[in-house]
């Protein structure tokens, strides 16, 4: 158990620290910034990179809402559960410490602004609802679930299980970043609300609930779909 709990914090860190890294020093970078595809290009590469690395060790969940997710379709047991919960959450908060490390080295550095948190209304990238975020997250987690649940089923191409769950979420931040920055994953949303802090903080609620009800939905949804027979 200790191993899966190390995989699955360094997992986490690199999540953060690649994905959440790339938004904060490269997205609007002058001139050569990466921009919203770089952003979610970087997500579904610290995936695919790590599930590689330690999948085999921990299931490569880096994410609270994608153990929920396969607890909820019986493929992950619960007395796992909240230790995988909380060291995802411990991973993905020393990565955005070693951001703040970083950006606040930054010569004129005022403050972190967004840090590359999740939030709707004001907070929102392109200024979305409440409504238009709990729907997205809700959705977005869902199918990103149903498509790790059914690429890791003993029925589907060996080894390409990675490459699939690291396209599905370059895909979710594709459609979803200008709506909520994309969170999908609550210690991901976590870790960057304390940094940011304020509003942030009071808006966190949403990246807890919405992806762990998507998860368990597909969960439920997967239980039936990949069941044999």
């Amino acid at each position: 158990m200790s191993k899966k709990l190390f995989a699955e914090f360094f997992g986490t860190f690199w999540l953060v620290l690649g994905g959440c890294g790339s938004a904060v020093f490269a997205a609007a970078f002058p001139e050569l910034g990466i921009g919203f595809a770089g952003v979610a290009l970087a997500f579904g590469l610290t995936v695919v990179t790590m599930a590689y690395a330690v999948g085999h060790i921990s299931g490569a969940h880096f994410n609270p809402a994608v153990s929920f997710g396969l607890w909820a379709a019986g493929k992950f047991q619960l007395k796992e559960l909240w230790g995988y919960i909380i060291v995802q959450v411990l991973g993905a908060i020393a990565a955005a410490v070693i951001i703040y490390l970083i950006v606040t080295g930054k010569e004129g550095f005022t403050e972190v602004g967004g840090f590359a948190a999740n939030g709707y209304g004001e907070l929102s990238p392109g200024g979305y609802s409440l409504v238009s975020a709990l729907i997205t997250e809700f959705v977005m987690t869902f199918f990103f679930l149903l498509v790790i649940i059914g690429a890791i089923d003993e029925r589907a191409p060996k080894g390409f299980a990675p490459l699939a769950i690291g396209l599905a979420l370059t895909l979710i931040h594709l459609i979803s970043i200008p709506v909520t920055n994309t969170s999908v994953n609550p210690a991901r949303s976590t870790s960057q609300a304390i940094f940011a802090g304020g509003a942030y903080l009071s808006q966190l609620w949403l990246f807890w609930v919405a992806p762990i009800c998507g998860a368990i939905a597909a969960g439920w949804v997967g239980r039936y779909l990949f069941r044999k027979g």
